[in-house]
């Protein structure tokens, strides 16, 4: 490698470590503030353990990660707070009644709109523009890939909220899914994926306390920006391809529960339960 090579090189490097540390002590700073500052009942869930924790680390997240990702342009921003706007939708007013795409699905065909359809609307057609504004310049896409791209940042987006599960998983799963990307600084994501990774370190601490946690928010926004990373990154076959395995493990949550499948398989059972206080 040439020395210019490796000056440009370590520039982006240094430029993606700036934004992943930009990204971790604004959702840091945030959630601080806003846990200090907000006293509404409606920012509050019981958790699986029973306890009471914060939502307000998904507004914090939002705003840790859109900082960062806009050193790269619009389209992460606009993935980060489309998502965000939409899980806040169904954090604050959601209507438990139906559960999971299949259950927003049956509500509609009986004529009923629910927050939760409204959201998963909402999250495909902020994919589509997030996925559009990447796009412009490319010559090696075309209009059905940018809808592909819209779709496959819409789908990362539900994943990271089914993962939401327990505290940290859906933060691990951010971190692990972006690091690849943020390990290759000089191809095109590598700045949305460490704002992404940034703002999960920075409020990583009290979600794996159990003490906050992301709620649709956070995660709809984590996973939005994970997809607009990977749709940055790849051309047309590595969107259907990701697209095509998102949808895979979509289908395959309606009937198989995650956390099962986690907790009775070594390895990816430790790996869910570090950093967790014993109980």
């Amino acid at each position: 490698m040439s020395r210019n090579g490796s000056q440009a090189r370590a520039g982006t490097v240094g430029r993606s470590a700036a934004v992943a540390l930009g990204s971790a002590a604004v959702a840091h700073a945030a959630l601080r503030l806003l846990t200090a500052t907000v006293r509404s009942s409606r920012w509050q869930r019981t958790n699986h353990a029973g306890d009471r924790v914060t939502l307000l680390e998904g507004p914090a997240y939002v705003a840790g990660a859109a900082v960062g990702a806009g050193a790269a342009g619009p389209a992460g921003v606009a993935a980060v707070i489309g998502a965000g706007a939409f899980g806040a939708l169904d954090d604050l007013v959601g209507d438990s009644g139906s559960k999971g795409l299949k259950g927003h699905l049956g509500a509609a065909a009986r004529g009923e709109l629910t927050t939760g359809l409204v959201k998963v609307l909402g999250i495909g057609a902020t994919g589509v523009v997030a996925a559009a504004i990447a796009d412009r310049g490319r010559a090696d896409v075309g209009r059905v890939d940018t809808l592909v791209g819209g779709a496959l940042v819409a789908a990362a987006a539900n994943m990271a909220n089914l993962l939401d599960l327990r505290p940290g998983r859906a933060l691990k799963a951010t971190l692990l899914a972006a690091a690849p990307l943020v390990l290759a600084p000089t191809r095109p994501g590598a700045v949305d994926a460490a704002a992404a990774a940034g703002a999960a370190l920075g409020v990583l601490r009290p979600d794996l306390a159990g003490t906050a946690m992301l709620g649709d928010t956070g995660a709809n926004a984590a996973g939005a920006l994970v997809g607009t990373a990977l749709l940055r990154r790849s051309g047309r076959g590595g969107r259907y391809a990701t697209l095509a395995g998102l949808a895979v493990l979509t289908v395959i949550s309606e009937r198989v529960s995650f956390t099962r499948v986690i907790e009775a398989t070594p390895g990816l059972r430790q790996l869910d339960a570090w950093g967790r206080p014993p109980r």
